[in-house]
């Protein structure tokens, strides 16, 4: 629980504060100093009268009622400081800087777990333990600097390491960009990520809170919430960017099946921030590129103009804008004459637009004006540096004017850190964010700009909730039997090859009566069928039907035969494997041995939309085979991605579905059909 103590306290100690402003308690008495805290400031000192200029009170038990404490003392002494503080000091907010706590052994983790005991009791806010603290539009309750960057127009930032948020703001401040808010949770012992997502979703007014959200992760505790918070953020008009750390893997993870090989606990967080509409960044550099995107105005196309005065950057942006799927059109006809006129000679228009480097402030303005009035752009890049022979900053004012002004977002690259870092400066001074290199801006503008938020996934009216609830129900654990995994996928709606299970020579005859040759026959035993020499294709008889379901019932730990028509089309891939309080991960692609070869696959979080089925389709590598290549039948992508929607669906009605393969599936323009499934659930 975010408490309104925590955020906006009329009164705060800081206990372990001191003159010493190379320690934490110390420096973070500054800090509330310097940033001008209006409130009522204490500070607990056993042996000073006064610290910074503030009366000092010997102990915890000397103070008087206090909203919000901040603690720099020894982990040992923080139990009794926090009872005596909540219980008898009316405090409500615990801000805990000490390390020596979960982060450092299981005597630490007593004591954590005691303070979070306290605080619950009385209903306070902790931060911490071993964070770097709070800052808020209210108090800069930190140890750390900078705080130069903070206001109330900035961005917002919530981070579980201390010493990353540092960096992030401090990469922030050379691109001009804000911070809000900032939240350090530290061991999250009590408050952590999501929780404090949570209380700026409750919170959110759009056009008067902070728009964009940072997020640096290193381990999601709990999935489901962020995802309902995120997502509830982003339809109210906020954007989200995350860094989530960890993402490695030393060694490769036994599986049982092709799907649990592919479904990582990296692919979840991938498909829990698709899914929220979270835009990945994978280091502190991209965040801060991607946060100043989104502080910029909305982007809503994707056709964009290149404003430049030296050939090289303009050639490196429009290389990766245009092969990640930004247009950069050619501009031409009767208004681009006429802005041509105004320009140099030499100058083109074309787009890139290059005024050379003799281009002056107000050629600038000309350019801007035509990009905003008259071409058929979406925004504009404009990049202006300076070789140091000429003072920039007249045009760096006619950036900032149009910026001010313009309803299509503008995006200043200004490269010259060097020679014109003194007009960056008071072109950031007065509000402006500016980039500083043109691929980074590029990498981080591709990514706001392909950003997809999906829609709330469809239900289907046809797939019986009881049959599929009774199957879960009357199954143990493990792999579930052919029979049982046909009921299922009926009950689901699922189209499915006709198949028989067979333990005799006998039955399996019977069987032929039901379907005609060619068949294939499969093993029913073995994970792996193939490896085992399980699977034989193009049985055309009654002899080689003998002769091999005689061979197949002879492999080890076969207990029957499946028998299916024979049939053709290109295979595809589906699946799903729990993973963890993340859900269920649903995947597709190409199927039968390139899911090994080419581990071409699209992974979502269940429940999957009938958009999320179809970009996932749309986004695999070997799309052009499933379209149809060079004479080859393609699928019925309308019947994959329903399949899709289907074994989702399915998922969430029995979350017990650990994993599931079918693989492959035939797929033609008629439809897809599952020929192979294998299913484990786990109670």
């Amino acid at each position: 629980m975010v408490t309104e103590q925590l955020i906006s306290p009329k009164s705060i100690v800081v206990v372990g504060g001191s003159e010493d402003t190379t320690k934490p308690g110390g420096s973070a008495l500054k800090n509330l100093i310097n940033n001008r805290y209006s409130g009522k400031l204490y500070v607990v000192n056993p042996t000073a009268e006064n610290v910074q200029w503030q009366k000092t009170y010997k102990s915890v038990e000397e103070l008087p009622q206090v909203d919000c404490a901040i603690l720099a003392i020894p982990a040992a002494m923080c139990v009794p400081a926090v009872k005596e503080l909540c219980a008898n000091k009316g405090c409500k907010a615990i801000i805990i800087f000490s390390a020596g706590f979960g982060e450092d052994g299981p005597e630490g983790a007593a004591l954590e777990k005691e303070i979070v005991s306290i605080v619950n009791q009385y209903g306070a806010s902790l931060i911490g333990p071993n964070c770097i603290g709070v800052i808020t539009e209210r108090y800069a309750g930190v140890f750390t600097q900078p705080t130069s960057n903070i206001s109330p127009d900035g961005v917002d930032i919530i981070s579980g390491s201390g010493a990353t948020v540092v960096f992030i703001m401090e990469a922030a401040i050379r691109m001009g960009l804000k911070f809000a808010n900032v939240f350090s949770v530290g061991n999250s012992a009590q408050l952590g990520v999501e929780d404090i997502l949570e209380y700026f979703d409750n919170n959110y007014i759009h056009g008067k809170s902070s728009p964009v959200k940072l997020l640096y992760i290193e381990n999601v505790s709990n999935p489901q919430k962020l995802l309902k918070h995120a997502r509830s953020l982003i339809s109210k008009g906020a954007r989200i960017a995350a860094i989530k750390a960890g993402y490695s893997e030393a060694g490769s993870r036994a599986a049982s099946s092709h799907t649990g090989a592919l479904a990582t606990p990296d692919v979840a967080v991938n498909a829990l921030f698709k899914k929220a509409g979270i835009i990945r960044a994978y280091g502190r550099e991209e965040l801060v590129n991607i946060a100043s995107v989104l502080s910029l105005p909305a982007l809503k196309g994707k056709k964009v103009a290149i404003v430049t005065h030296a050939g090289g950057p303009a050639v490196m942006l429009t290389d990766v804008l245009n092969t990640n799927g930004v247009d950069i059109p050619h501009i031409a006809g009767e208004k681009a004459d006429e802005l041509l006129q105004k320009l140099f000679k030499g100058s083109s228009v074309s787009n890139p637009i290059d005024f050379l480097a003799t281009g002056t402030p107000q050629q600038l303005d000309y350019i801007l004006e035509a990009c905003e009035n008259q071409f058929d752009v979406d925004a504009s890049v404009v990049i202006f540096g300076s070789p140091g022979l000429t003072d920039v900053y007249p045009a760096y004012e006619v950036l900032h004017k149009r910026m001010n002004q313009s309803k299509k977002p503008i995006y200043p690259i200004l490269p010259s850190v060097i020679n014109a870092g003194e007009a960056i400066d008071k072109f950031q001074k007065k509000g402006g964010v500016s980039f500083n290199d043109e691929v980074s801006f590029g990498k981080a503008f591709v990514k706001v700009a392909n950003s997809i938020r999906f829609p709330e996934a469809e239900q289907f009216n046809d797939i019986d909730e009881v049959a599929i609830r009774k199957v879960i129900d009357s199954n143990n654990e493990g792999y579930i039997s052919p029979e049982q995994i046909q009921k299922l996928l009926d009950a689901a709606g699922i189209n499915r090859v006709k198949e028989f299970a067979v333990t005799s020579l006998e039955q399996a005859k019977i069987s032929m009566k039901e379907i005609s040759y060619p068949v294939v026959m499969k093993v029913i035993g073995p994970l792996h069928k193939t490896d085992v020499g399980g699977v034989v294709l193009n049985v055309k008889d009654d002899s080689t039907l003998c002769k091999e379901f005689d061979r197949l019932m002879s492999i080890k730990d076969a207990t029957g035969v499946l028998i299916q028509p024979m049939l053709s089309g290109t295979e595809v891939f589906i699946g799903a494997k729990k993973e963890g309080n993340f859900g269920t991960l649903v995947m597709c692609g190409l199927g039968g041995i390139f899911i090994e070869a080419l581990k071409d696959v699209q992974t979502a979080l269940a429940p999957v939309s009938c958009q999320e089925a179809d970009d996932m389709i749309k986004s695999l590598k070997g799309y052009k085979i499933i379209k149809g290549v060079r004479g080859l039948e393609g699928v019925n992508e309308e019947a994959f991605n329903e399949t899709v929607r289907r074994v989702s669906a399915l998922c969430k009605i029995a979350p017990e579905i650990a994993e599931m393969d079918l693989n492959p599936l035939l797929g033609n323009s008629n439809g897809v059909v599952a020929v192979d499934a294998r299913i484990r659930i786990e109670k």
